[in-house]
């Protein structure tokens, strides 16, 4: 017989595993990434609340989950377990399903704590202050898991109420599917008129993949028809390689009518009995505990490389819809360092003005006017990167993750932002050209504001704007000219390399921002394999 493996190893080999696949993301809308999420939830829900929990404590008592669709009759059984009302259906919870945990009084501690399902606050009933007090918490945004005790109860055995795997209010569904992931015994009720629905099957063929210890219920079957309908379930569960599955009956009774009533003892004598069984027996207990954590190991062979798949996928992607960015932007950078070359900046007004001065216009007219200019060759560029972009986007699905298309409200706009960043060269040229002025013309005879529209004329104008380094250099003398020429020009990259750079880290910043990266399938696929060596 397999036994339970408890060594500290593995638990410290689970417990990075579980890091791992908890740092996974799956944000970008491609084909698989739905079902990767679910799988990295689900993986992580039987870790936590399961697996680790087990292994650490194999001594704890064994879970068993009563799982089903609606109108099951999942909380009449488990009364009728019990042997009172400890699970009722309209009263504590008539629109919200709060899931019951029934144990043996003795056995309140191993639950009561965060050991299993840590993220359901625990209410315990009846040392609960009063009945406002228990609604107040059930309908409150807090995830509830009700405690309840029974001395009817064998020790060593817990049954769990869950939600209906079915129900119309999502997060009930998922409350479910947590806790079934908690179990160590696998419940599933099914009526005769629902045994073949797809829900039911749904769970059926997860308990298979995950070699979980499940057992069957087929509730509510009519007197008349209970040997048809319960032959043709049995060749249903053989067909779907579950013919070994413990199968029991339940007739419909008057106490099933609305899930209010107890079920005669005879009516769940089997069920108990089968139940208490594995309690009692040490060899049973050991193999249902076996059979449902090494099935949760086991599938990690299939499910840790199907993520690793999927971040792969993901990162593939981001790797696109990056390259497009930087791509377009490479290219646009490479386009102003050309127009900046051929003199473009000095066009339209700024042409207007230079051809003017200094008769009809001024110096400051002059560099607020190359200043403009620069900054609407800027912002065409950027303008221009992000159409370029927009049309690769539209090609990959990933583009679609809400916060990835560019919208750039005011006032921060890049237009703004550009703005900005050209009036800082302006400035930071002036102030050089001052020094340099100072420096060189102790008589203050120059003005510096006129050399700054000069030296910024020059570089920014072209060919065009040969007189303006030619008189440049009749104020300053060659040698101190070309200085300033060759400063003006490194502060001028140095910002046309700032702004462009700017709004290209802020195209990229929802793609950083959504932590998609190749270490995550490394560290998913470096994380099976050192359990495997453990294992």
């Amino acid at each position: 017989m397999v036994t339970l493996d408890v060594r500290p190893q593995l638990l410290d080999t689970l417990s990075v595993l579980r890091d791992r696949v908890a740092a996974a993301r799956f944000p970008l809308p491609l084909q698989g990434a739905p079902r990767a999420r679910a799988n990295r939830d689900e993986l992580l829900a039987q870790l936590d609340d399961y697996l680790v929990p087990r292994l650490r404590e194999p001594e704890a008592p064994l879970l068993a989950v009563i799982g089903g669709s609606t109108g099951a009759g999942k909380s009449t059984l488990v009364n009728s377990l019990v042997g009172r009302r400890v699970s009722e259906a309209g009263v504590l919870r008539p629109t919200t399903r709060t899931p019951v945990l029934v144990c043996h009084p003795e056995d309140h501690h191993w639950f009561s704590g965060m050991r299993v399902l840590p993220d359901l606050t625990r209410v315990w009933v009846p040392h609960q202050e009063t009945d406002d007090d228990l609604h107040d918490i059930v309908g409150s945004q807090e995830r509830v898991l009700r405690i309840e005790t029974a001395d009817s109860l064998p020790r060593g055995l817990a049954l769990l109420d869950a939600p209906d795997i079915d129900s119309l209010v999502a997060g009930n569904r998922v409350l479910a599917a947590e806790l079934i992931s908690a179990a160590d015994i696998w419940v599933l009720v099914t009526t005769a008129a629902r045994y073949a629905d797809a829900v039911p099957w749904h769970l059926l063929r997860t308990a298979k993949a995950h070699r979980a210890t499940l057992i069957t219920v087929l509730d509510r079957v009519p007197h008349q028809v209970v040997s048809d309908v319960s032959r043709q379930y049995g060749a249903l569960l053989t067909k779907a390689g579950l013919g070994e599955v413990p199968r029991f009956t339940v007739p419909e009774l008057p106490e099933s009518a609305w899930g209010g009533g107890l079920l005669p003892a005879t009516a769940v004598a089997p069920l108990r009995a089968w139940l208490t069984y594995q309690v009692h027996d040490p060899a049973a207990r050991e193999a249902a505990l076996s059979r449902t954590a090494q099935g949760v190991l086991d599938s990690l062979r299939s499910r840790m490389p199907e993520l690793a798949g999927a971040a792969a996928a993901q990162y593939a992607a981001a790797l696109r819809l990056t390259a497009a960015v930087e791509s377009a932007y490479d290219r646009e950078h490479a386009r102003v360092r050309s127009r900046l070359k051929s003199g473009a900046v000095l066009a339209g007004d700024a042409l207007r003005r230079w051809r003017g001065y200094p008769l009809d216009s001024t110096a400051g007219e002059l560099l607020d006017a190359l200043t403009e200019s620069l900054g609407v060759l800027l912002l065409c560029a950027v303008t221009a990167a992000d159409e370029h972009i927009d049309e690769a986007w539209r090609r990959e699905p990933g583009a679609g993750t809400p916060g990835l298309t560019h919208r750039d409200p005011e006032p921060e706009s890049a237009e703004h932002r550009i703005g900005v960043t050209v009036r800082r060269w302006r400035r930071v040229l002036e102030e050089y050209t001052e020094e340099q002025v100072r420096d060189l013309d102790k008589s203050g005879a120059q003005d510096a504001e006129s050399v700054t529209a000069l030296a910024a004329t020059a570089l920014l104008g072209g060919r065009r704007a040969g007189a303006a380094g030619e008189e440049l250099a009749e104020r300053l003398g060659v040698q101190a000219a070309l200085r300033l020429r060759d400063r003006a020009l490194r502060l001028l990259s140095e910002y046309v390399d700032r702004a462009l750079r700017t709004e290209r880290e802020r195209r990229l910043a929802p793609l950083d921002a959504l932590d998609v990266n190749a270490e995550h399938q490394a560290e998913l696929i470096a994380a099976l394999s050192v359990l495997q060596k453990e294992r």
